[in-house]
């Protein structure tokens, strides 16, 4: 049996083909070659319009079918990973009324403050577990209250990965997931919450029906398997947004264990089975792919907006040739790159850092002694101490640390980097070949019952690397963190 795994990006969509029989990967492809227009007719704006994400849907997959190996007779399920955040609304007719209003918008953010005053601390922290923030709920309030034309024709409301399984299936449904990820979801009554809903002025009525994360949730229609180059009868099986899938595609779903992502942005995302919310709302909380009333399991999921995005902008300014010559400059230099200090926090208002915009800065530089080394070594020991700046405020809310798992690439194709992680934080860092496309293959194949748990789903996957913590070594970066740790409260006046 062959699966489809697709990652819809707001850069790209991508696409591979999984043999669950012998559990390895046919086909992949991606497509635009070139990222994704974003629209942004305003400041802090951000709009895509999601047929174009179907048309490279369609790109992607006839590229992947093209493979001598790919038979699309045998292909039985789909599933889907997403842009988390986004908003997409619909007609009665399907038809979509406005551009998609996607996740780094930022217009609704006043929108959401005055909500969390207006619905009270108390129940978004208890409740909701996040404030509304810039969220897909606040966004829709802003819809609601700019384009009331448009508003008033909304049949339902989705996520950019519901809108993608409505355009194969003919329906729409969402998950409790895709619900808590835009703020919708109240986890103590185990329902869409009536608080918010009544606070913004929604109608029950614009929610979708809710499906389980790994189930059938459509049978693609005849017409567009036809289309597509499938065969009839293909299910749409699974469902999530895209750091709750990096977390299932390193078989990420039980307490203890975190998922690390270190591209453009950094992502650490932990599974914690009790609820603490922390009190300045510096992470975000979300029901995972696995939660249940029973037995909760929360996604709590911590930012760092400057992260690869910090290594990129020095490999341009300095001329660099390529990452792997960073990294053996770096790797010449000694822990704590000769005093120098690194903050790597200019891409945004950091939300570790209660929504403030420090900017990137570099202390300590003497002009006698510091050489580009220091420069690749001290970004790449800044990105890890904002990692542990994150894991220690989730530690604080109950999250335990086993492990960091990790896939092979950005950053982490660093070994200089993934060590000084595992020593920086005291756990071993695991590196696997897998991205989002493939993991939402595997799991689409568990959601149509091919294989009969999770664990059989993600056994075959494989470790391509292993960063055991050296004690020494942490030792020397706990105290050159806490030096770190010291100026960043001094910049920005937070402490703990």
């Amino acid at each position: 049996m062959l699966t489809i795994g697709v990652d819809l990006g707001s850069s790209s969509v991508k696409v591979s083909v999984f043999d669950a029989d012998r559990a390895k990967v046919l086909a992949t492809s991606f497509s635009p070659k070139a990222e994704m227009k974003i629209n942004s007719a305003r400041p802090g704006w951000a709009e895509q319009d999601p047929e174009t994400w179907f048309v490279h849907f369609k790109t992607a997959l006839a590229n992947c079918l093209k493979s001598a190996e790919v038979d699309p007779g045998r292909i039985r399920a789909l599933g889907i990973s997403y842009q988390m955040h986004g908003l997409v609304v619909v007609d009665k007719d399907h038809n979509v009324i406005r551009p998609s209003i996607i996740w780094c918008d930022s217009r609704a953010v006043e929108i959401g403050g005055e909500a969390f005053k207006g619905i009270g601390k108390e129940y978004c922290t208890k409740n909701l577990l996040n404030s509304p923030g810039n969220f897909t709920a606040s966004k829709l309030a802003w819809l609601k209250d700019n384009e009331p034309g448009k508003y008033d024709r909304i049949f339902k409301i989705m996520l950019p990965g519901d809108y993608l399984a409505m355009r194969l299936t003919g329906q729409i449904n969402t998950t409790v997931t895709g619900l808590s990820e835009g703020i919708f979801w109240d986890f103590s009554k185990h329902q869409v919450s009536k608080s918010l809903m009544d606070y913004f002025g929604f109608s029950m009525d614009l929610i979708p029906g809710i499906v389980p994360e790994f189930s059938i949730q459509g049978i693609i229609r005849e017409d567009m398997a036809g289309e597509l180059g499938l065969p009839a009868g293909v299910k749409v099986s699974y469902r999530a947004g895209d750091q709750a899938n990096n977390a299932v595609s390193l078989n990420v779903f039980r307490p203890g264990e975190l998922a690390a992502t270190a591209g453009t942005s950094g992502v650490i995302y932990g599974i914690a089975e009790s609820i603490t919310p922390d009190p300045a709302f510096r992470v975000n909380m979300f029901a995972h792919v696995n939660h249940s009333p029973e037995d909760p399991r929360i996604g709590i999921l911590a930012c760092v907006n400057g992260c690869g995005i910090m290594n990129s902008w020095f490999k341009r300014l300095s001329g660099a040739e390529s990452y792997p010559y960073m990294n053996s400059l770096a790797e010449e230099v000694q822990p704590g790159s000769n005093e120098l200090k690194l903050f790597p926090f200019g891409n945004g208002a950091e939300r570790l850092l209660q929504n403030l915009e420090p900017g990137a800065s570099i202390e300590g530089i003497n002009l006698n002694i510091h050489k580009a080394g220091h420069i690749y070594r001290a970004v790449q020991e800044s990105i890890a101490y904002s990692f542990r700046y994150a894991f220690d405020i989730m530690k604080q809310m109950g999250v335990s640390l086993s492990s960091i798992k990790a896939g092979e690439a950005n950053m982490f194709l660093s070994p200089l980097f993934a060590r000084i992680v595992a020593a920086i934080s005291g756990a071993p860092v695991y590196i696997y070949n897998t991205d989002g496309s493939l993991g939402a293959a595997r799991a689409a194949a568990y959601g149509c019952g091919y294989y009969n748990s999770v664990d059989e789903a993600f056994e075959s996957l494989k470790r391509v690397g292993v960063y055991e913590p050296d004690s020494a070594l942490g030792q020397i970066y706990n105290e050159l963190y806490q030096e770190w740790k010291n100026k960043l409260e001094l910049k920005t006046g937070i402490k703990e």
